[in-house]
């Protein structure tokens, strides 16, 4: 399992704003599967739902934006539960960009590419890897958008979402697998010891241009339909 406890570039363990956090949070002080439990509900809900930069950004600024996606968010959550002795790996996938559609709009979705790169976490309690996504829309979001489409009863997919029963994702820990976009993904890219290790393989297939279009135009788009969402209102 030390494998799945190390440091590395993304994974900054020992930087002092992630090392603050888990001695004001108590977490090295929880048994196992509270402290986990605390850690996912802390990077679900207090890290809000939203895009970064990039993909390839360490723990410690994902903490330090305070908002993150999948991809962002689960770093950081790495980065938690390492520091706590949890060991935990990364799932990499590929999902359907009609998956963000509604956070995407207008000629930000239209030049969007058609697959997006995705991971979750898998987290090593009591003997059994579990496979946790759910962690990646905030529960204020979620709870905004369920009211927003309240007429929905069964599958849903768009604004980050893509789940069976829409009314009642699998989004709690509780010994258990999450999900909240697996009905999304397209392709499985397999299971790799960190983050580092699958971004070196495997990321998101996008010019440059398009990449310095995202980074300073098109997710602060997203960001601000994210926004109102969150806020009961329906993105322009």
């Amino acid at each position: 399992m030390n494998k799945y406890l190390q440091e590395t570039d993304l994974l900054d363990v020992s930087n002092k704003r992630i090392q603050n956090l888990i001695k004001e949070k108590k977490w090295n002080t929880l048994e196992k599967f509270e402290c986990i439990k605390s850690i996912y509900n802390f990077v679900r809900d207090e890290i809000l739902f939203g895009y970064n930069s990039d993909d390839k950004i360490t723990a410690s600024k994902v903490l330090k934006d305070g908002f993150g996606q999948c991809n962002t968010k689960g770093i950081l959550f790495m980065a938690l539960l390492r520091a706590c002795n949890i060991p935990c790996r990364i799932h990499g996938f590929t999902i359907d960009k009609k998956l963000q559609k509604g956070a995407m709009s207008g000629i930000v979705y239209k030049n969007a590419p058609s697959s997006i790169f995705h991971s979750w976490v898998e987290v090593f309690y009591n003997g059994t890897w579990f496979e946790l996504e759910g962690f990646i829309l905030d529960v204020l979001y979620l709870n905004k958008l369920q009211n927003l489409f309240n007429e929905c009863n069964g599958s849903f997919c768009g604004y980050g979402v893509a789940v069976k029963d829409f009314k009642n994702p699998i989004i709690d820990f509780n010994k258990n697998n999450t999900y909240i976009q697996s009905e999304g993904i397209n392709r499985d890219f397999g299971i790799y010891d960190s983050p580092d290790e699958l971004l070196k393989e495997h990321h998101q297939e996008i010019s440059f241009i398009k990449k310095i279009a995202y980074r300073y135009i098109g997710r602060h788009i997203m960001n601000l339909n994210i926004k109102r969402i969150r806020n009961g209102s329906m993105p322009i």
